[in-house]
């Protein structure tokens, strides 16, 4: 069994995977932003879930998660799910936070990143990024990034499984009542890449979308483009990959 992060926990997509592999046998670690959003995880911690609590908008709040986790027994796979659509700043949960935890956390061998087919819609340009997250920023922006994120680090860390996912437009909380998508089928890869053994689940660079391996916007294959994302995140963060 392995033991796995799963950022964004509270609810929605999140919550339905830390569930299942609960469920699954695996030993799992739940996060949520603050206190009160964490009692909402009590079943699951009876359960035998871990908790950890930090707001992702703040970097040193990240970097004590890394820490207390780098502390505790290795985690074998880290599941990516954290993120904001809009009313809160999106740069720094979308792709600082998960950017942070990749350059922090010293054990995972297998990594899943959430995107959208949003991430067709951004621009691969770093010029007036809004990292800090004043301004409320451009959702696609932060997927096209996090999914070449993904990809870098596929590339730059042959030891690691890195993929990033598509979990369709499901009927959370994020993507209202009226989402056409499956929400059984909107955790069920995530969960398959971090834990299965499955030959196809055993590959990396992946952009994934129900099993099914898809291509992603051009630019995330672009090395020149994830050289530069990855200079700007460390820079921005003062932390290197």
């Amino acid at each position: 069994m392995s033991r796995v992060l799963v950022t964004g926990s509270a609810d929605g997509l999140g919550r339905t995977a830390a569930e299942s592999l609960l469920s699954a046998g695996h030993e799992v670690i739940v996060h949520a932003r603050n206190s009160e959003r964490a009692a909402g995880l009590d079943t699951l911690v009876g359960r035998g879930a871990h908790l950890v609590v930090g707001d992702f908008t703040d970097r040193d709040g990240v970097r004590r998660i890394a820490a207390e986790l780098n502390d505790a027994e290795p985690l074998d796979a880290v599941i990516h799910n954290a993120g904001v659509w809009s009313g809160r700043p999106v740069m720094p949960v979308n792709i600082i936070a998960p950017y942070l935890l990749t350059a922090l956390l010293r054990s995972p061998r297998r990594l899943v990143y959430l995107s959208s087919s949003s991430h067709f819609g951004g621009h691969p340009s770093l010029k007036g990024v809004d990292w800090r997250g004043s301004s409320v920023g451009s959702y696609s922006d932060s997927k096209l990034f996090v999914t070449t994120l993904a990809t870098a680090v596929a590339r730059l860390r042959p030891g690691v499984l890195s993929n990033a996912v598509d979990p369709g437009w499901v009927p959370t909380k994020m993507g209202g009542p009226g989402a056409p998508d499956d929400l059984e089928l909107g955790h069920r890869t995530q969960e398959w890449l971090a834990t299965s053994n499955d030959p196809q689940a055993l590959t990396t660079g992946g952009y994934w979308y129900h099993r099914q391996r898809q291509q992603p916007h051009r630019a995330v294959h672009d090395e020149a483009f994830q050289d530069r994302l990855l200079r700007a995140l460390a820079e921005e963060t003062g932390t290197a990959l």
